[in-house]
């Protein structure tokens, strides 16, 4: 009885380890625009492939700003899921790989 516990509490250890160590990056190409009002703005990729919208978080890494109603290819790592509309995904951009 005592082994089948230690098993059972090692296998889900393990299983623990595995789902946090999901990679969560991805690589994103789209337009880069200012969506929101007023006080609310904020950086925004829409994905060529995928047509779905992105909130960008770190935006003043990268100067993403100057590079607005470009098109780009990023990499990127998932912070949010996203929730409905009106609240798209958050993401952080780790690496600019090319600007169009």
């Amino acid at each position: 009885m005592k082994k089948m516990i230690k098993k059972i509490i090692i296998g889900l250890s393990i299983m623990g380890f595995i789902g946090c160590a999901q990679n969560n990056t991805m690589e994103l190409e789209g337009r880069l625009a200012v969506k929101g009002s007023s006080v609310h703005t904020y950086l925004n990729i829409k994905d060529i492939k995928s047509n779905k919208s992105y909130k960008i978080q770190n935006k003043e890494s990268f100067d993403l700003m100057q590079k607005q109603n470009q098109t780009v290819k990023v990499k990127v790592r998932l912070i949010k899921e996203a929730i409905g509309p009106g609240f798209p995904a958050v993401v952080e951009v780790l690496e600019v790989l090319e600007v169009k």
